[in-house]
């Protein structure tokens, strides 16, 4: 029996994985949905932390935000850089937070 995956995969996510120029995305299909998926539930389970770090911390929406971000980038990673500002975005989307215009610098080590 053939089973179709149905998930959605969102352009702005899909747009991670288009080369200048291309149509199609540079991952095949069920990885590109299970990146997506890993992004999505990350994103979901930081809604709490982000919040209570807003608020517990007293530090603005967006230092919650490049907090979660800079996390994101912990080896061992789990997402790569654009995912993660991805993430971040959808975070933002999910709290009704301003989105980041850009990713924070990373200060050379």
């Amino acid at each position: 029996m053939y089973e179709e995956n149905q998930s959605f995969v969102p352009e702005s996510f899909m747009a991670l994985y288009l080369d200048k120029g291309q149509f199609k995305p540079s991952l095949p299909r069920a990885e590109l949905t299970a990146r997506y998926e890993l992004c999505e539930d990350l994103a979901q389970l930081l809604v709490n932390t982000a919040s209570n770090q807003q608020f517990e911390l007293g530090i603005t929406e967006d230092d919650a935000l490049e907090r979660c971000w800079r996390g994101l980038l912990v080896p061992p990673s789990l997402t790569t850089s654009e995912e993660a500002f991805w993430v971040v975005c959808r975070l933002a989307e999910l709290l009704s937070w301003p989105f980041p215009q850009s990713p924070w610098a990373i200060d050379p080590v």
